[in-house]
């Protein structure tokens, strides 16, 4: 589980909200159950590291509020329009027994394993994320998906997911598929077979010298080109000498 070291702010002017981001320090509060909010900030360069790690809003976190632990689970990072740097984050109180709705991420191993892929498949993935609603601290890190032995035509319905008995998808009613191994959408072309291109370059290499022998051909008498139809222009008799 990551940690995370908080300040208490007790900031009350958007001047000083904005003095705490000059400083490198990131504004948040904490949130849910029986106690107040409470406002902290973080350290922006600790909360960029693990914003670029995967799931991170999907991970429980042990937020170190001067020197006493709790846990929190992100809930939502807001972003300067210009810079995409953090300037807000939410966090919500891990509290046992307490059901919340999560989205949590799908992932697939063993594609080496998978005759379909290997036949040219293509994995098409209908739902990259599983909104699921669970207790806080039954949050799974991700749902996995296993391609070993897979063929192409087969398909992953919620049905085929192993969850906690506490945990369930939010979409009910329905079996929902996650996705399908699907056949290739573009198919190669049949090679020629050698004796036909044979056939072919002959007849190509006939016709050239047919075209060749037609261009030797001398115009029939009858034929006239442009330009026959026109009459010589009279030359001018030369004048006598005196």
């Amino acid at each position: 589980m990551n940690s995370l070291e908080a300040k208490i702010r007790d900031n009350k002017t958007k001047g000083q909200l904005n003095a705490i981001r000059n400083d490198g320090g990131v504004p948040g509060i904490i949130y849910g159950g029986k106690d107040q909010n409470q406002k902290v900030s973080i350290s922006k360069k600790l909360l960029k590291t693990l914003i670029e790690k995967e799931n991170f809003l999907s991970n429980i976190i042990t937020l170190n509020v001067d020197g006493k632990s709790q846990n929190v689970l992100p809930r939502e990072v807001k972003y300067h329009i210009i810079s995409d740097e953090p300037t807000h984050v939410d966090f919500l109180r891990v509290l046992p027994g307490v059901k919340i709705k999560i989205e949590v991420p799908v992932n697939f191993i063993n594609h080496e394993k998978s005759p379909g892929l290997k036949r040219g498949g293509v994995l098409n993935i209908v739902r990259r994320k599983v909104e699921l609603k669970c207790p806080s601290e039954k949050i799974p890190e991700s749902i996995t998906l296993d391609l070993d032995g897979i063929d192409i035509g087969s398909s992953f319905k919620i049905s085929s997911v192993k969850l906690d008995a506490e945990v369930t998808p939010t979409i009910q009613g329905r079996d929902f598929v996650i996705a399908t191994l699907a056949a290739p959408t573009v198919m190669k072309e049949p090679e020629k077979p050698a004796e036909a291109e044979a056939a072919e370059g002959e007849e190509g290499a006939e016709g050239a010298e047919a075209a060749a022998a037609e261009g030797d051909k001398p115009a029939a008498e009858g034929d006239k080109k442009e330009g026959d139809d026109k009459k010589p222009a009279d030359k001018k008799a030369p004048e006598e000498k005196k």
